[in-house]
């Protein structure tokens, strides 16, 4: 009996739930079941971007992020519906409770989606039978339809729940590797975005196959670490573990200082308070994460420190964003003591492909160069030091200042280079 433990495999499910937002929403109002519909911002006339589609919108032309008027003009029927956050948490933590029901080692990975791993739950249920039970399960008690993908480890049952959707189960074996994973092109495998396929194809490398087949050292020369474990995932290694305690991980990303000197000027104060958003902003994009609530930190010279925060009306990644909430907050709690410590957070964080924001159709072009724009500096500034391309409201007239700042923030830097998620660009 010993001797079989030892060469029990581990059985992983990836549990991920079809077109969620629009899921909650059916399951609210069952008149929606079975009808076109799409989650979008401002829903007046030519304004407002998917969010998501029901598979019956997808399935006539409506896909994220869409222009509105581009998927009315696709689908004249569409029912669309503004998002609704709180409800749309309320399903995720019953889904979750659910599947803790199964097992304690439940991952969540994002609102809709998380790993569990079943290889010792005392049920009498085998693998298949379980992932039957907990999908039928959430589809009739919660209304919440979903795919399960079932493997031996989290990689391939991430990519086996993408393979059928909606409602399917899958069960990818490290064996069907070779015959089902290397034909698909290397965009389609998980971990891998747009900006590595670029880098890979400039590699002549087009199919997971090819990546597989492809010296490991010469894709550690392009990639880096990420290269290696690219190609252990595309021979379907991935040691991670399932951990249920990496949920809080990234619940919220912040910076702190503490001033050389007690301040009451309010344009040092400003200035401080930009150069800790600019700091908690580019870690939150290496994240890939949004910011929903943004937390000043105030601690004045007598020691009295006190936190107030505000809930944003969309979640936000920008510098800008970050340091004007943190500065209406202290315009609006700062008793005008002289301050010793300023802290920025960035709280109640969601994932780059789940944060939502109202936009029309000239904002939403305004963002995506924004974005764009964002991205550029951040790669320059990673080259080229943090000093690089700051603003004029980030300099100080005392450069010893700048130095101190510089110092401060790259202890947290370098802290978040080191549990860095592992693919950026995903």
């Amino acid at each position: 009996m010993e001797r079989k433990e030892k060469k029990r495999g581990r059985i992983i499910f990836h549990v991920d739930m079809n077109s969620f937002y629009a899921s909650v929403e059916a399951a609210y109002d069952p008149d929606l079941k079975g009808k076109p519909l799409a989650i979008a911002g401002n829903v007046e006339e030519r304004k407002g971007i998917v969010v998501t589609a029901s598979y019956e919108a997808r399935a006539m032309g409506v896909k994220p992020p869409m222009p509105l008027w581009e998927a009315k003009k696709n689908c004249p029927q569409l029912i669309v519906r503004t998002p609704d956050f709180d409800k749309y948490r309320k399903a995720s933590t019953h889904m979750f409770q659910m599947l803790y029901e199964y097992t304690p080692l439940v991952e969540p990975v994002s609102i809709d989606e998380g790993y569990m791993d079943v290889t010792y739950s005392d049920t009498h249920f085998s693998p298949l039978e379980m992932a039957k039970h907990i999908q039928n399960r959430l589809l009739n008690e919660l209304s919440l339809p979903s795919s399960i993908g079932i493997a031996p480890n989290k990689f391939l049952a991430k990519m086996a729940s993408d393979m059928k959707k909606p409602m399917g189960i899958t069960v990818l074996r490290k064996r069907q590797v070779r015959e089902i994973l290397w034909p698909l092109p290397v965009i389609e495998m998980h971990g891998i975005g747009e900006k590595t396929a670029e880098k890979l194809k400039k590699l002549n490398i087009q199919t997971i196959g090819q990546l597989a087949l492809t010296d490991p050292n010469k894709l550690k020369l392009t990639l880096g670490i990420s290269g290696l474990k690219l190609h252990e995932r595309a021979h379907g290694i991935d040691q991670r573990i399932v951990d249920p305690d990496s949920v809080g991980d990234f619940k919220s990303i912040g910076n702190s200082t503490t001033m050389p000197e007690d301040i009451t000027d309010p344009a040092k104060i400003r200035k401080i308070l930009m150069n800790l958003a600019d700091s908690v902003a580019r870690r939150m994009r290496k994240k890939g994460v949004y910011a929903g609530n943004v937390q000043l930190t105030i601690r004045y010279h007598d020691r009295k420190t006190i936190t107030r925060s505000k809930k944003l009306p969309y979640p936000v990644s920008s510098h800008q964003d970050l340091y004007e909430a943190a500065w209406r907050l202290c315009e609006q709690y700062w008793s005008h003591e002289p301050i010793r410590l300023l802290g920025v957070t960035g709280m109640d964080l969601v994932e780059k492909g789940h944060a939502y924001k109202q936009l029309d159709l000239f904002s939403y072009e305004k963002d995506m160069k924004n974005d764009q724009l964002t991205t550029t500096v951040d790669k320059i500034r990673d080259k080229f030091g943090e000093n690089i391309l700051l603003k004029g409201a980030q300099l100080s007239e005392d450069r010893s200042d700048l130095l101190r700042d510089k110092k401060r923030r790259g202890t947290s830097l370098e802290k978040d280079f080191l549990g860095d998620h592992l693919f950026d660009d995903e």
